[in-house]
C-alpha cells in the first residue's frame, strides 16, 4: 500500500474533511487500500474512476465533490492550491548502471530519469563518478520541477545538460527517443528492472511519422485539436496552427478518441493535446493525426531538416 501517514498529517493541517483521490493506471489497484486508510483516519473519500494519463490530467470533476484532490504518482506540471501531488518512489540497485558503462563513449554525460527514480539521481551520479564519468543533472522548466526529471512530453532537463551524450534511466523507449530528437545528442537508455542497456535510434519513428504526413497531405481539411484539460491546453499554439492554412479549424475535445474523430469527419487532425497521442495511438485513429511540428512542415512553415519531437514546455 502507498504510505499515507505524512499525507494524513498534511490533510489535517489544512482542515480537510473530504478528499478526492486520483491514480494513474499503474497505481490504480492501490485505490481501495489507500481509501480505507484515509477513511479510518476520519476523512470522507471519493476515488476518481476516470482514466488518468499524467499530472496534466487532473480529476477536476471529482474535486468538485471534495475539499482537495490528491494526485498520486506524478510531480506537478501546474500548481493549484486545492491539489496535492504525491509522487511514488520506486527503488532499484544503482549498481545496475554498470550495464550502461560499455555503451557510454564520453567522460561527461547528461543524466535524466522519470519522477519515480529522481530520488536516486544522487546515488547514480556518485556511481558514475566512481567509474570516471561526470554526470550532469540539470534543472528543467516549470513542468518538470525536479532536476533531472523528464516527461514523455518534456525533455527540458535533458537539453539543459548541454551534453553530447545522455543516459536515460527508466522503462520503455519513448522517453529516450524523445530525448534523441529534442537534443540531437547520442542517447543510451538503461532499463533498471530488466538491466538492459541500448543506444537509442529515432530513425524508425521518423520514418513512420513521414508516412503519416504523406497520407495527411491530401486531406481536404484539418481539425486542430485543442484540449479542454487544463494541463494539456495549448490554445495559443492551436491558433497559430490554424493561421497557417485556410483548411484548418479549431476542434475542442476533452478525450481524443477514434469515434469522435470519425463522427466529426475532418480529413486529418493536428494534436495540440497530450503530445504522445499522435505517436502512441496513430494505429487506433481512422485518419492521420499530425503533431504541430509536422503540420508546420506540411504548410511550409518549418524545414524537414528541423523535424523535432512535439514538447509541451512551460511558458
Amino acid at each position: 500500500m502507498i504510505p499515507v501517514s505524512d499525507l494524513i498529517g498534511r490533510l489535517r493541517e489544512r482542515g480537510v474533511r473530504r478528499v478526492a483521490l486520483q491514480f494513474p493506471a499503474g497505481l490504480a489497484r492501490q485505490a481501495p487500500g489507500t481509501a480505507v486508510a484515509l477513511r479510518n483516519a476520519g476523512f470522507e473519500v471519493i476515488v476518481s474512476g476516470d482514466p488518468c494519463y499524467g499530472a496534466c490530467d487532473l480529476a477536476l470533476d471529482a474535486l468538485a465533490f471534495a475539499d482537495v484532490l490528491v494526485h498520486f504518482g506524478h510531480a506537478p506540471v501546474e500548481e493549484r492550491p486545492d491539489v496535492l501531488y504525491e509522487p511514488v518512489r520506486f527503488d532499484f540497485d544503482v549498481n545496475t548502471l554498470e550495464k550502461a558503462l560499455p555503451l557510454l563513449t564520453s567522460r561527461r554525460i547528461g543524466l535524466v530519469t522519470t519522477v519515480q527514480h529522481v530520488h536516486l539521481l544522487g546515488a547514480m551520479t556518485a556511481f558514475l563518478r566512481d567509474h570516471g564519468i561526470e554526470a550532469v543533472v540539470a534543472p528543467g522548466d516549470g513542468r518538470t520541477p525536479i532536476p533531472g526529471q523528464v516527461l514523455g512530453c518534456n525533455f527540458a532537463a535533458a537539453r539543459a545538460t548541454g551534453a553530447d551524450e545522455i543516459l536515460f534511466v527508466g522503462t520503455g523507449v519513448f522517453h529516450p527517443i524523445g530525448i534523441r530528437l529534442a537534443t540531437r545528442s547520442r542517447v543510451v537508455a538503461l532499463d533498471p528492472y530488466t538491466r538492459e542497456a541500448q543506444e537509442v535510434d529515432a530513425d524508425r519513428l521518423v520514418r513512420r511519422r513521414a508516412a503519416v504526413m504523406e497520407k495527411a497531405e491530401g486531406a481536404a481539411n484539418f481539425g486542430i485539436i485543442v484540449s479542454t484539460k487544463s494541463g494539456q491546453q495549448r490554445m495559443d499554439l492551436a491558433r497559430r496552427l490554424v493561421a497557417l492554412s485556410d483548411r484548418a479549424f479549431l476542434v475542442a475535445m476533452r478525450e481524443v478518441s477514434p469515434a469522435e474523430m470519425l463522427d466529426l469527419g475532418f480529413g486529418a487532425y493536428v494534436n495540440t493535446a497530450c503530445p504522445r497521442l499522435a505517436y502512441d495511438d496513430q494505429i487506433r485513429f481512422p485518419v492521420p493525426v499530425l503533431t504541430p511540428p509536422e503540420f508546420e512542415i506540411l504548410c511550409g512553415a518549418r524545414d524537414w531538416d528541423d523535424y523535432t519531437i512535439d514538447e509541451y514546455l512551460a511558458p
